[in-house]
């Protein structure tokens, strides 16, 4: 019986250097780009089209809506939503889809602090642990494990009732509570991309740490990045509209889902609309980001 020796390392390591002689430049390196054909699939853009009308609620909420928000006619109070009030009136006589509308804003506002608190500290500690050595690594990966440890809806709670209630505090304690799972996230595609043979290429040619990691780590690991950050700002969301119910939100009679809920309660009895309408706008809205954040991940895998 023969045994077959591994190749010696001095020449393991020419083949692999002779291989990255045919890579591109350090300045030409691929660049994460869509699948072909990928951003015409029907399925993202029924996914899309209804977050295009959500968002322009946020941006445009006159153009949805001409009632006032703030304030309603007593004599039109709870009428059930119908071909002139479509989600039907409040107990003051506002017309709830006008609330609804106009409280898109409020929400998507908190919601998207909240996402940008989570991107920029979750990516700026799993670049960290990924790429300054084992014992950083292993230290941030501990304090991350912390974070995990804590349900995300518990540590939003604690960070907004240590200040004052309010969408500043609430966006804040939110985006804390999901830095852990963007550093995670981060930190494993670095270390997959890092370990590819153009990255070395593009270090081996004179590239520094920051030009490498900032022109071509970064960028190819972004895919299941953006993913996440859709998705994430569907759990915003819904954590917002949960405090929003709880009171930490935005005061009365400013419109805000989870504040929308909150006052609907009281009249689930003989008004069901108050509360059963805008939360299934934010339900719809949650699964339609998550549906989004799918369809990214696939465009974007490769």
């Amino acid at each position: 019986m023969s045994i077959k020796l591994e190749e010696p390392l001095a020449q393991v390591d020419a083949h692999r250097l002779a291989s990255m002689d045919s890579l591109p430049a350090a300045g030409h390196l691929p660049s994460p780009k869509p699948k072909p054909g990928a951003l015409r699939s029907p399925v993202f853009w029924l996914t899309c089209a209804p977050l295009a009308i959500v968002l322009g609620w946020a941006l445009f909420p006159a153009i949805f809506s001409g009632f006032d928000p703030i304030s309603g006619v007593p004599a039109e109070k709870f009428r059930a939503p119908g071909a002139e009030y479509w989600f039907g009136t409040d107990h003051l006589g506002r017309d709830m889809f006008a609330r609804v509308v106009h409280g898109t804003s409020q929400t998507l506002v908190t919601a998207g602090l909240a996402v940008t608190i989570g991107l920029v500290a979750g990516t700026g500690l799993g670049l960290l642990a990924a790429t300054a050595g084992r014992a950083v690594d292993a230290l941030t990966m501990r304090l991350v494990d912390v974070l995990l440890a804590v349900p995300g809806f518990l540590i939003s709670l604690i960070i907004v009732t240590a200040f004052a209630p309010g969408p500043i505090s609430l966006g804040i304690g939110v985006g804390i509570a999901s830095i852990a799972s963007f550093a995670r996230v981060v930190r494993s595609e670095v270390l997959r991309v890092r370990s590819l043979d153009y990255v070395e290429a593009a270090f081996m040619n004179g590239g520094t740490y920051f030009s490498v990691v900032f022109k071509h780590i970064l960028p190819n690991s972004c895919g299941p990045v953006l993913a996440l950050l859709v998705v994430d700002l569907g759990v915003a969301i819904l954590a917002i509209s949960g405090l929003g119910f709880l009171g930490f939100g935005s005061p009365p009679p400013t419109p805000e889902w989870g504040l929308l809920i909150a006052e609907g309660r009281q009249y689930l009895a003989s008004a069901w609309w108050l509360t059963t309408l805008p939360g299934l706008v934010i339900v719809a809205v949650v699964i339609l980001l998550a549906g989004l954040g799918r369809q990214l991940h696939k465009i974007f895998r490769f």
